[in-house]
C-alpha cells in the first residue's frame, strides 16, 4: 500500500509541476515568436511544435523500452533538438534582462523537460516490473508438457516405453494383450517389439 501511495503522489507531483512549467514556458515562447515577427495563429502554434517534438520522441523511446528494442537514433536526436529548442527559446526570452533574467526564464523549460522525463521514467519502471503470480502461472502452462511429448510418440515407441517402465515396477510386466488393445497394434507385432527388448536386456 505504501509503495502504491508513493507512486501515486510522485506521479501527481510530476504532472502538476509539468503543467505549470508548460504554461509558463509556452507564454515565454509565444512572446518570443511574436517579438520576432510571427503573427496571430502562427505565433500561437509554433511553441506547440517544439513541445510536440519532445512528446513524440519520448513516446518512441518509451515504446522501444517497453518492447526491449533498440532506441531509434532519430528519436534521440529529435528529443535532444526539442529540449535545446525549448530551453533556448526561454533563455532568449529573458536575455534582455541579463544573465540572471535568462536563467530565471529558462527555469520553467528545465522544469518541464525534467518533469516530463521523470514521468517517462516512472512509466518505464512500471512496464519492467517483475511478473505477477497469474503471469507466472500462465508462463508455466505454456511450457512443454512431458506427457504431451509422450503422446506424440509413434505407437511402437509408446509400446516399448510402457513395457520398459513396467519392468521396473513392483508387479508383473504389462501383458502383450493389454499393449495391443491399448495402442491398436497386432499382438504379434507387440511380441516382436518386447521380445527385442528382452533379448537386449539379457545379452
Amino acid at each position: 500500500m505504501t509503495e502504491h501511495l508513493i507512486k501515486i503522489t510522485t506521479a501527481v507531483a510530476v504532472i502538476t509541476v509539468a503543467a505549470v512549467a508548460a504554461i509558463i514556458s509556452y507564454a515565454h515562447a509565444l512572446d518570443l515568436v511574436r517579438t520576432h515577427g510571427e503573427p496571430g495563429t502562427t505565433a500561437r502554434l509554433v511553441p506547440f511544435t517544439v513541445d510536440g517534438l519532445i512528446w513524440a520522441a519520448s513516446m518512441v523511446i518509451l515504446d522501444a523500452s517497453r518492447r526491449n528494442h533498440p532506441v531509434p537514433a532519430l528519436a534521440k536526436w529529435n528529443l535532444a533538438a526539442g529540449i535545446c529548442a525549448t530551453i533556448g527559446a526561454n533563455v532568449a526570452h529573458g536575455a534582455a534582462h541579463g544573465p540572471i533574467g535568462a536563467l530565471i526564464s529558462a527555469c520553467p523549460a528545465l522544469a518541464l523537460v525534467g518533469s516530463f522525463e521523470l514521468l517517462m521514467t516512472l512509466t518505464r519502471h512500471r512496464s519492467t516490473r517483475p511478473p505477477t503470480e497469474p503471469e507466472l502461472h500462465h508462463t508455466r502452462l505454456e511450457q512443454p508438457n512431458p506427457d504431451r511429448t509422450r503422446m506424440e510418440q509413434t505407437p511402437e515407441q509408446a509400446v516399448l516405453a510402457e513395457y520398459r517402465a513396467s519392468l521396473n515396477g513392483p508387479g508383473r510386466p504389462v501383458s502383450q494383450r493389454h499393449l495391443a488393445a491399448n495402442y491398436g497394434i497386432d499382438r504379434r507385432k507387440v511380441k516382436k517389439i518386447i521380445t527385442g527388448t528382452a533379448g537386449s536386456a539379457t545379452s
